[in-house]
């Protein structure tokens, strides 16, 4: 299983400037939790230091964290940044995820 997940320079870019304007907050958490209307969904939140079993990605001066158990789940994904006519959002493409949902933060395996 190739158990890297990469950081677009879109990502990147928005990842520094929301950290930039939080104190204390030195990356972006992306975990996986069961729920959504495909099975799992992901949770983005700001974080401080890494816990001991994170893997960090990092791309220029931002930082994304990730931990063991979610990792299982995003192997092999890459996480962008989306500004479009629809909106701005995180998205990761998993390429894992056999099915997902219109909204983009659900899938399943």
């Amino acid at each position: 299983m190739d158990a890297s997940v990469t950081l677009s320079d879109a990502a990147a870019k928005r990842i520094a400037e929301i950290v930039a304007g939080e104190t204390g907050k030195q990356a972006l958490r992306v975990s996986v939790e069961g729920g959504g209307c495909s099975g799992f969904s992901y949770k983005f939140d700001l974080a401080g230091a890494p816990e001991a079993d994170d893997l960090i990605v990092a791309n220029g001066n931002a930082k994304v964290l990730i931990d063991s158990l979610s990792l299982v789940y995003m192997a092999g994904s890459e996480i962008d940044f989306v500004d479009n006519l629809l909106g701005q959002s995180f998205q990761i493409r998993n390429p894992n995820a056999v099915a997902s949902c219109g909204c983009g933060t659900s899938f399943s395996i």
